[in-house]
């Protein structure tokens, strides 16, 4: 009997690297690193421990001091560790240093979103923005190991004299970085173009952090069946759905999600979901309330619409996950075990949550929890924009 082998690939072993200081205290830290660990599960290696470094400034050689390293070194040795991955970005020096004391792979927290964005991108487009956003990555921190890249090219009159075969692979990644902006050009005008096909339809576009249920609530509202998972940016390309509530068409899109140290060259990278934010007439800013740092999303995510366009939009908070969502019930008797227990959806709306961040709704898009007063406040607020382009269309009403 032939020998069966297993070719499946072995999930590698991450162990993950933060410092507290005075921009990143102690809690914060803790929450980075538990986001950073979703978002290596997300790239498919499994978190096993966290190291951290109380520090007043990163070190410029090796991140973390010298005693540090060299305990991470030993971890990494005796736990057969595959990859170790550093909750912010490393310049080139430190990561030639640090993978000189480690001897494994080494990623920052950009390049690891980087990776999770090829590994999820599927159009062309996106393709093509995340490619763009990696060579952006690798230009300052090209090594020799790049020397490969030359040869897609063929040697023979590709080196000037003297030119180092690094200052070649500087050349070659150049010329991609440029092609690949040429081609995103060319796809933002076709984008362009389809939108200005799409008339003078009222666009709705969903935002928030990754992971909060948006491509859920594009489901429902649009009966399609846009890609869904309980992993970080499952959602990369932007995906633009007619809807229709009552008598009234409209655009709804879909758009990547926001996170927090969310590299610029990749918020500039994908301008396509960038246009789809800034043309909307409204905004939808979906939130996961069984999160317990949504408030801080809440922040992360105004700050970067901010960034995008500093127009002011018509902007609802749609808090999600209701169902899931759950506090510590506190009793007078310090004896009684504390117990958690749900808001009802009559007491969320009176509670300090909706007091804070009026105009806002409360839903469960994976149940279908008051999604019809969520479609009717959606109704009113397109109407509202719709009679004012379109004065005579009155007979839809």
């Amino acid at each position: 009997m032939p020998k069966i082998i297993d070719i499946q690939k072995k999930q590698e072993r991450a162990i993950l690297i933060g410092i507290i200081n005075q921009q990143q205290k102690e809690s914060e830290v803790n929450e980075f690193l538990e986001e950073l660990a979703f978002l290596t599960k997300t790239a498919g290696a499994e978190p096993v421990k966290s190291f951290t470094q109380k520090l007043e400034n990163q070190n410029p050689k090796t991140f973390v001091g010298t005693g540090k390293l060299n305990e991470i070194a030993s971890y990494v040795k005796h736990n057969n560790i595959d990859v170790v991955v550093f909750d912010d970005e490393l310049t080139p020096s430190q990561l030639r240093n640090i993978e000189r004391t480690l001897e494994c792979k080494i990623l920052d927290r950009t390049n690891l979103i980087l990776d999770i964005f090829a590994n999820h991108a599927k159009t062309a487009n996106a393709k093509a923005q995340v490619e763009l956003a990696q060579y952006q990555y690798i230009l300052p921190r090209l090594t020799r190991m790049w020397t490969h890249l030359e040869r897609q090219k063929g040697g023979i009159g590709l080196r000037g004299p003297g030119e180092t075969e690094l200052e070649t692979d500087r050349r070659i990644i150049r010329d991609k970085i440029s092609r690949l902006k040429e081609q995103l050009k060319k796809i933002d005008k076709q984008k362009a173009t389809q939108r200005r096909n799409r008339g003078k339809l009222v666009r709705v576009a969903l935002v928030g952090y990754t992971n909060v249920g948006k491509s859920t609530i594009m489901n429902l509202l649009s009966k399609s069946e846009v890609y869904t998972e309980n992993k970080l940016f499952a959602t990369l390309d932007t995906t633009v759905r007619k809807v229709v509530i009552g008598n009234l068409p409209f655009l709804l899109s879909d758009t990547v999600g926001f996170i927090r140290k969310l590299p610029t060259h990749l918020v500039v990278s994908f301008k396509s979901t960038l246009d789809e934010v800034r043309e909307a007439d409204i905004l939808l800013h979906v939130v996961d309330i069984s999160h317990p740092n949504f408030e801080e999303q809440i922040n992360i995510v105004n700050q970067t619409l901010h960034d995008i366009n500093k127009n002011e939009k018509i902007n609802y908070l749609v808090f999600n996950k209701i169902d899931a969502f759950s506090y510590i019930k506190k009793d007078d008797d310090d004896l009684t075990p504390k117990q958690r227990e749900n808001y009802s959806l009559e007491e969320l709306k009176k509670s300090w949550m909706a007091k804070n961040n009026s105009p806002c709704l409360f839903i469960s898009a994976k149940k279908k929890i008051n999604i019809d007063e969520f479609k009717n406040l959606l109704y009113e607020k397109v109407k509202e924009i719709h009679v004012k382009r379109f004065p005579y269309n009155d007979f839809l009403y």
